[in-house]
């Protein structure tokens, strides 16, 4: 079944069609608050709240567009509501996340040895990138995240982020730049 025949069937009172959608959908809704966000517990409380929003509206949505790209906008608008309400948060590229030690001590296990040295820069890499992240502007981030974790084109960002698209593409250029420039400061190429 389609989404748009699901929501059909929701609408018609068989709420099997809901419980499909939101299978169907929970995972990028989730990636797309967590990635925005930050904080896998906000993440979760944003992505029930977004589903029962477009349960309560489901009569709102028009099948000529995505589904998919209808509940990531109301995911979307949820999120940049909570970044405004609660300002930017703070993150160390020096301090390791709570349990991240631990990784990092596992994979020194012989120093000398170079899948842990790769593993490791890996890792740098990967704490950096999203700090990066995590420090551009909401709009920066959010087109990152819908690009490269959601894999959306330009044209679908515009519509779930509600901006032209020359926007979008604005936005992800400084966005990449931004980052790029951050990664250079911290001694990546």
């Amino acid at each position: 079944m389609t989404d748009a025949e699901l929501v059909e069937r929701t609408l018609a009172g068989f709420e099997d069609g809901f419980r499909t959608l939101v299978a169907r959908h929970q995972s990028s809704v989730y990636n797309l608050l967590v990635r925005m966000l930050r904080n896998p517990a906000l993440a979760e409380d944003l992505a029930q709240d977004t589903f029962l929003k477009a349960f309560s509206h489901l009569r709102s949505f028009d099948p000529r567009f995505k589904f998919s790209n209808w509940i990531l906008r109301i995911a979307h608008n949820a999120a940049i509501d909570t970044i405004r309400r609660r300002g930017p948060r703070e993150s160390s590229i020096d301090e390791p996340e709570p349990g991240e030690q631990r990784r990092i001590d596992e994979a020194l296990v012989d120093p000398r040895s170079d899948d842990a040295s790769k593993r490791m820069e890996q890792r740098d890499l990967a704490r950096v990138l999203d700090v990066a992240l995590e420090r551009l502007r909401p709009e920066y981030r959010q087109a990152v995240v819908l690009r490269y974790q959601e894999d959306l084109s330009y044209e679908e960002i515009a519509e779930i982020t509600g901006v032209p698209l020359g926007t979008v593409k604005s936005n992800l250029h400084r966005a990449r730049s931004e980052m790029a420039e951050f990664l250079k400061r911290h001694g990546f190429k």
